[in-house]
């Protein structure tokens, strides 16, 4: 094996790696030594390390700007930059001006202030999470939010887990280990991030079991499928995904008499979580309670969808299966947290009060046409009269809205769009403008032949100053 010889340096680069200073002798110079008032001195340390390392790094591979750093002022506002970024927070407020409602990317369901304001009573102090102040004894976290669900879904109980596909493993793990689930093969789709429903299956124990083409499944391919290892038929329903054309599926009804028929429960993944009906609004997507009143078992929904809550995951439908779901082990590793039970608690009650102004998602999917559309001339008539010297044409334009997050994928929203051009930048040059934030908070916009996008119906009412700012900041 050849023996690696280190690169010779010259012996200016050896007289800068000389005028390196030590960690020590660094920690004593005023401005350093200020920092460690306000960062704990083991971590400062770690950093001043790891910064020396690097402009030794650069002095011996000849980077000129690692030079320059061993100036003693410049050397104190590298670290003190380094600093500063490592209490920056990472997670930023944006101000989603795509129209895409629940924006996988953007955090999906935005929630209300009274969540805010729920977790400022619960959070900063004790709460009786799993004491039952009745009996004076140990109670259990689903009885916060079950009580609604079971109200809103008309299910006989329900539970709560950290997210869909979470439900979905731990209730083919709870009723499936060691058996076979059967699915069409036209349902075995592909979730955020790569995640594969059969991956997720795989992982609970349950043996896959493919019924169909991907086009076409008929019920007698389920029911021809059916032997002495079957534990489930599932049903994935397509909230986030589309076969069109020459293609075919057993009704709800007749998958739910097989598995009543060979005493099999029928496990419906509806996804994306509407538990009130949308259609005045334009989308058409069953409830839950439609669901469980048309006879299966069990549904799974998010929480952080068109239920417009929390990331969670929401397992309801017959008792006795929903409580051996509840004793499986892996319950306890997939539960929610005080936090996410405070939040869908306050959601599923305004859903009950049919507060929609409580539900941003709700308040969002109900914007009516005229209503963007006054909002959008309002936002144009300000915007127009600080920008009078610029040149630029904005225009309001017929459009889409989109549910977005793997929710609804051939519907969509008719709204009225801020349409803009500039003669001294692209619309590309103004997307990466706004999304940098350089005036203060960033922007989300959409774009759609060289021009730049700007839909109000997910833009909140408070934060149209802040767009009209950085429209301004990128449009001069």
């Amino acid at each position: 094996m050849t023996e690696r010889v280190k690169p010779a340096i010259s012996e200016q680069q050896a007289a800068l790696l000389r005028q390196v200073p030590s960690i020590d002798e660094l920690l004593l110079r005023p401005r350093v030594a200020a920092l460690a008032r306000g960062v704990d001195r083991r971590y400062l340390i770690e950093i001043v390390r790891e910064l020396l390392g690097d402009i030794r790094r650069g002095l011996a591979s000849g980077d000129p700007s690692a030079a320059a750093i061993l100036e003693p002022s410049a050397l104190a506002e590298k670290l003190e930059a380094q600093v500063e970024r490592l209490f920056e927070p990472s997670l930023q407020q944006v101000i989603n001006a795509s129209g895409v409602i629940l924006h996988t990317n953007l955090g999906r369901a935005p929630l209300s202030e009274l969540v805010i304001e729920e977790f400022r009573r619960s959070a900063v102090h004790y709460s009786n999470l799993e004491y039952d102040l009745a009996k004076g004894g140990r109670g259990k976290r689903d009885a916060h939010t079950s009580r609604l669900l079971q109200r809103l879904t008309r299910a006989e109980a329900a539970i709560v887990v950290n997210n869909c596909a979470a439900g979905l493993l731990v209730t083919l793990a709870a009723l499936a280990r060691g058996g076979e689930v059967i699915v069409s093969r036209g349902e075995l789709i592909e979730i955020g991030d790569g995640f594969r429903i059969p991956e997720i299956m795989e992982q609970s124990g349950a043996i896959l079991r493919e019924v169909g083409t991907t086009n076409r499944t008929r019920i007698a391919d389920y029911e021809n499928a059916i032997n002495e290892k079957t534990r489930i038929l599932l049903r994935v329903h397509p909230s986030n995904f589309q076969v069109t054309g020459f293609t075919e599926k057993p009704e709800d009804s007749e998958l739910i008499r097989l598995g009543q028929h060979a005493s099999l429960p029928v496990v419906e993944d509806l996804g994306s979580g509407c538990v009130v009906d949308l259609s005045s609004s334009g989308i058409t997507e069953p409830t839950a309670r439609d669901s469980l009143e048309a006879g299966f078992s069990l549904v799974l929904f998010s929480g952080d969808k068109l239920l417009g809550g929390p990331q969670a995951g929401i397992i309801a439908g017959q008792k006795d299966l929903v409580a051996k779901v509840r004793r499986h082990p892996l319950f306890r590793a997939l539960r929610v947290d005080k936090l996410t039970i405070a939040a869908l608690e306050v959601t599923l009650r305004a859903y009950v009060q049919a507060s929609w102004k409580e539900i941003p998602t709700q308040q969002m999917i109900r914007a009516t046409v005229e209503e963007i559309g006054q909002r959008a001339q309002e936002f144009v008539h300000g915007l127009n009269a600080a920008l009078e010297s610029a040149d630029v044409k904005i225009e309001i334009v017929d459009g889409d809205s989109l549910v977005g997050g793997g929710s609804t994928p051939a519907q969509s929203l008719p709204t009225r769009l801020i349409r803009v051009a500039s003669s001294c930048h692209s619309a590309a040059e103004l997307e990466e403008q706004l999304r940098k934030g350089i005036a203060g908070t960033p922007v989300i916009a959409r774009i759609e032949d060289d021009f730049l996008l700007i839909d109000l119906r997910t833009v909140f009412l408070e934060q149209e100053v802040s767009l009209a700012k950085e429209l301004i900041r990128a449009l001069r």
